[in-house]
């Protein structure tokens, strides 16, 4: 009955213009077109079940980009990276290298664990970054997507390269978590879609010619070819969010940190790619 109604919106002048055995051909159609359509969005080509970085989407040219370190753009911002470490800031005047010292030892698996609860707030790294600034340096918190928050995120995030990232729900993080999952799965926006909708139910369809990838945040900071920049995972949750017509949450808000949180805790086990390479 369902399907009858449907295929009687769709085609409402059947009965004035169309002769019945049309109109019937039409509706057979209508019917095998629809389901094709459902069959193919309940069955994204089998990889939905295995998490897939988008790493294995790329060319071999963008993947050797990435891979390289010589060619990998964005270890322009690690080396501004190198060079801020160093550097004594703010009215204490000290370095992070002050507090931290070897930067291969102090930050090495770092960037998996983030976000986190630090002081009952849920942080990020470049949140984090900041709370030391302030508090370890007396000096201002850096503007995000600045180049030097993006140079010391990357440099940082470069030290857990390979390792798995390892955001875990826990009694900690508990609301913050189901605020980021309810983000997740929230339509939003003129075109009512979640993040779920593309990165989960549709994963591995085509969407312009590219296909959908799982949206696993274990890139970032990432170089993107489209930006000709470096960029954060906010900066590209806020592109999502813009491309559906829906209002985007600000940079560093706790939605934000919250969406993060969910999005790392999915990517758990994977490998740690930063500072990436996308088209």
């Amino acid at each position: 009955m369902a399907m009858r109604r449907l295929i009687k919106r769709a085609l409402p002048f059947h009965k004035n213009v169309l002769s019945k055995k049309i109109y019937l051909q039409l509706a057979v159609l209508s019917c095998s077109l629809l389901l094709a359509v459902s069959n193919a969005i309940a069955a994204p080509d089998g990889i939905s079940n295995k998490k897939q970085s988008s790493y294995e989407l790329m060319s071999a040219e963008n993947k050797a980009m990435q891979d390289d370190l010589t060619l990998n753009p964005a270890m322009f911002w690690v080396s501004e990276g190198e060079s801020l470490w160093q550097t004594k800031s703010g009215t204490k005047n000290i370095a992070c290298s002050g507090c931290h010292s070897s930067i291969k030892k102090s930050m090495r698996g770092v960037a998996t664990q983030y976000p986190k609860m630090m002081k009952g707030k849920l942080q990020t790294l470049e949140g984090q970054i900041n709370q030391c600034r302030i508090g370890a340096q007396g000096a201002q918190a850096l503007a995000y997507e600045s180049k030097e928050l993006l140079s010391l995120t990357a440099l940082i995030a470069l030290q857990s390269k390979g390792m798995p990232i390892t955001v875990n729900e826990n009694p900690q993080n508990k609301e913050e978590f189901k605020k980021g999952r309810q983000w997740f799965n929230e339509r939003m926006g003129q075109l009512n879609l979640s993040c779920a909708q593309c990165h989960e139910d549709r994963a591995g369809l085509k969407l312009g010619g590219s296909q959908i990838p799982q949206g696993h945040p274990n890139a970032y900071p990432i170089y993107r070819l489209e930006w000709q920049t470096l960029g954060s995972l906010q900066r590209r949750l806020r592109n999502c969010m813009s491309g559906v017509r829906a209002q985007q949450f600000e940079y560093g808000s706790p939605e934000m940190a919250q969406l993060e949180l969910f999005l790392m805790w999915r990517a758990r086990g994977m490998p740690l790619e930063a500072p990436g390479v996308r088209p």
